[in-house]
């Protein structure tokens, strides 16, 4: 990097600790059109903190925020919580923290948003739903895993009081199915029933255009909806009308004999409607779909016009384009070129030239002193400028001022970093630190500024630090963590302990019982030919693990199959996944055709992302992964029956996954279902008062469990029905496990 480059970056660092917002905005600015790729995460601290400005301050940062966490998600995700919406927040503030929390949502954190996203809908702010519901649906396209999840939360949304509610809930529905029209029928048969409840114009539009669209897919439901749309369209808005005379020649084309005269009928009303656009469209659709002599060839087409596939349509931030213009300037926030904007120029070709930065020093001109008051101190100073700003002394002088410079530096960040964290919410605790600071730093360069000879002569005592008692709540927690040094995992573990969530009420119920079934089956971790004559394999034992209750335990069997000892065999560097690991201790020696069987423990987040690691000996390096099973996340615990079915009726809705599948008569038993379960998952069994299974009665096994990460329920429902039908029902607060999970016991309940 040039030189003055990392001077200017160096230097305004400190600024982001600034009481004027203006000032960190602008630091910031610079910093994410400068800045290296790695340096920008230090702005995120000091834009977060102005967060607790005044509404305009905040209206101004979070559009700045919400521009930056579509490139960059990883920079501001650990402060989510920072974006959840308040109560007292006006209505576009709620509307950009809404816009910021959907740009962060990824698979690890899916579930939390869709928890707040749920209270959210049911705010008195009809605006701020309406946003929380297009938001749900922009989750819903990016996040495959949430699609049929986020879908079944939408359809029970259609049973809402609120009209709004209700008709945003029609528009995200439609734009979804879009994407996926042959597996949800269901639910355009569901909103064809709800649409005489519905009077919102463009949720009315959006039900007939998806009748219109897949009415091959309700061959009998779509006729009826156009009879009773034939009854009120002159009382219809226009884009209710529009889209009825669309219903009317996509059934035409489809099912003439049920549709013909109905067809008729509402071209002749659009023929004679006040609305020109509505007299155009009918007009165009009868020499289309009723071809006569005056009617061209187009006619011939009329099929591929009015029922050719359609795009779906992509679910966009409105803030995907305002990178254009500079975070900060009046441009960005209306997000238009506003009168002086000038445009960010591009990086030169060629390097300026650093010599230009060389200016001629000129001497003061020397005024007249009486003699009386001169001392050897005055001599010693001139002597020391002469010195100054001589050749000789040049280099010298260059090398101290640029060591000072970087001490002063990095001082000045330090004490920034320590103010940010120690006391940020108070303005003059703030401003008494960076006062403080910016004192420290002028009498650092003062005193590189003398020379030796001075500071032989004359030492002068430094003043003594005024020293600032910490508080009582400071106290406690700097006594807390100093008397039992905890490392850094583990003590922000015991804060989220203390800290209150909505999971640990619900885990509290659940006892960690032993597991039912232990599968005996390895997976690969390095092949002997890979491995250079080292082979791995490993398995999930299903036991708690002993380092850490969070970590999913792990076994590692190590086999030597060459002709010579392997020493030094341990785990080297670890993947940039994040994910916290307990390695094993190094395997000294491992003689020829020998083997070893090792524990390691891995905390997975709850998630099923590979843990990638190297798997060392003293000569080689090789990269493994192990790639958990959704199943082997989880902890088996034991409950009644009654806890189970109380917790299973807080678990719904998006919480919910369900699916019916065929099973073979003769396994409709206990036993098969257990087992099978049991290989997928690792969950306890609830007892029944149930003994026998009748046929064509409805019975049910339940399972529980939590996960090991955060402690979250996870309970499964296998119901027998009749005919040799079972429908598996999962509850749990992980949005994304539980699609998963229920496909893999889809899979193996269906081959038990």
């Amino acid at each position: 990097m040039d030189p003055d480059h990392r001077l200017l970056l160096r230097n305004t660092k400190p600024l982001l600790q600034s009481r004027n917002t203006a000032v960190v905005v602008s630091v910031a600015q610079l910093y994410w059109h400068l800045a290296p790729k790695h340096e920008v995460g230090v702005i995120t601290k000091s834009l977060v903190r102005l967060l607790r400005s005044h509404r305009e301050v905040q209206y101004v940062v979070l559009q700045n925020i919400a521009t930056m966490s579509i490139q960059r998600k990883g920079m501001f995700e650990p402060y989510m919580k920072s974006f959840y919406v308040r109560s007292t927040d006006a209505t576009h503030i709620k509307s950009l923290k809404l816009e910021i929390l959907t740009s962060l949502a990824n698979e690890a954190n899916i579930s939390t948003i869709l928890r707040e996203f749920q209270t959210y809908v049911k705010s008195q702010d009809k605006q701020f739903a309406a946003g929380t519901i297009q938001a749900i649906g922009r989750c819903a396209t990016n996040i495959s895993e949430v699609t049929d999840t986020c879908l079944q939360g939408l359809v029970l949304l259609l049973s809402n009081r609120d009209e709004t509610v209700v008709a945003e809930s029609v528009v995200v529905i439609k734009k979804l199915l879009q994407t996926q029209p042959t597996q949800h029928s269901d639910i355009i048969k569901h909103m064809a029933k709800l649409f005489d409840n519905i009077a919102v114009p463009m949720a009315r539009a959006s039900i007939l255009w998806l009748m219109g669209e897949y009415c091959e897919r309700v061959p009998q439901i779509a006729p009826d909806v156009l009879r009773k749309m034939a009854k009120s369209f002159t009382s219809e808005e226009d884009i209710v009308k529009l889209q009825t005379v669309n219903l009317a020649a996509k059934l035409y084309l489809t099912n003439s004999k049920q549709t013909k005269l109905l067809t008729q009928y509402i071209l002749n009303l659009g023929k004679y409607d006040q609305n020109y656009d509505i007299r155009d469209r009918t007009r165009f659709i009868r020499q289309l779909i009723v071809p006569n002599e005056k009617s061209g060839a187009l006619g011939k087409y009329a099929r591929r016009i009015l029922l050719a596939p359609k795009p779906a349509p992509v679910l966009e931030s409105t803030y995907k384009d305002r990178d254009r213009y500079q975070l900060g300037t009046l441009s960005h926030t209306i997000n238009t070129k506003a009168s002086g904007y000038l445009e960010l120029s591009d990086w030169p070709a060629v390097a300026p030239d650093q010599s230009v930065r060389n200016v001629e020093v000129i001497e003061p001109v020397k005024e007249w002193a009486p003699s009386l008051g001169k001392t050897g101190k005055s001599k010693l100073s001139k002597s020391s400028d002469d010195k100054f700003y001589s050749d000789s002394g040049e280099e010298k002088e260059k090398g101290s001022g640029s060591s000072s410079s970087d001490d002063s530096s990095s001082s000045s960040s330090s004490s920034s970093e320590g103010l940010s964290e120690a006391e940020s919410d108070e303005e003059k605790s703030s401003s008494q630190s960076s006062e403080e600071s910016d004192k420290s730093s002028s009498l650092s360069e003062k005193s590189s500024s003398e020379s030796d000879s001075e500071q032989k002569k004359t030492t002068k005592k430094p003043p003594q630090k005024k020293t600032v008692k910490p508080t009582t709540k400071d106290r406690y927690y700097n006594e807390l963590f100093n008397t039992y040094s905890l490392p850094v995992s583990l003590s922000l573990y015991s804060l989220c302990i203390l800290t209150p969530c909505p999971l640990s009420c619900a885990a509290a119920l659940l006892q960690v019982s032993g597991p039912a079934f232990v599968p005996e089956k390895r997976h690969d971790l390095l092949h002997r030919m890979t491995g250079k004559g080292l082979s791995a394999q490993y398995q999930f034992p299903r036991q708690p693990c002993l380092y850490q209750p969070t970590m999913v335990s792990v076994q590692i069997s190590l086999t030597n199959t060459t002709d010579h000892p392997l020493e030094q065999i341990h785990i080297g560097d670890r993947g940039p996944t994040g994910l916290d690991m307990h390695c094993f201790n190094t395997v000294e020696c491992l003689l020829p055709e020998a083997s070893v069987t090792v524990s390691l423990g891995v905390d997975f987040n709850d998630s099923t992302q590979a843990a990638n690691f190297q798997l060392c000996t003293k000569e080689d390096q090789f990269s493994v992964s192990i790639q958990p099973a959704v199943g082997e996340l989880f902890l088996p615990a034991t409950m009644t029956e009654q806890d189970f079915r109380k917790e299973q009726g807080k678990l719904l809705g998006m919480n919910e996954s369900s699916a019916t599948i065929t099973m073979a008569a003769e396994n409709t038993t206990r036993q098969p279902i257990s087992r099978q379960v049991a290989t997928v998952a690792n969950l306890g069994v609830v007892p029944s008062g149930q003994d026998n299974i009748h046929r064509y009665q409805l019975m049910y096994e339940g399972f529980a469990g939590k996960t090991a990460s955060s402690g979250a329920v996870v309970l499964v429902t296998v119901e027998l029905r009749e005919s040799s039908a079972a429908l598996i029902t999962i509850n749990t607060e992980k949005s994304v496990m539980g699609p998963m999970l229920l496909r893999d016991l889809k899979r193996a309940l269906a081959r038990a």
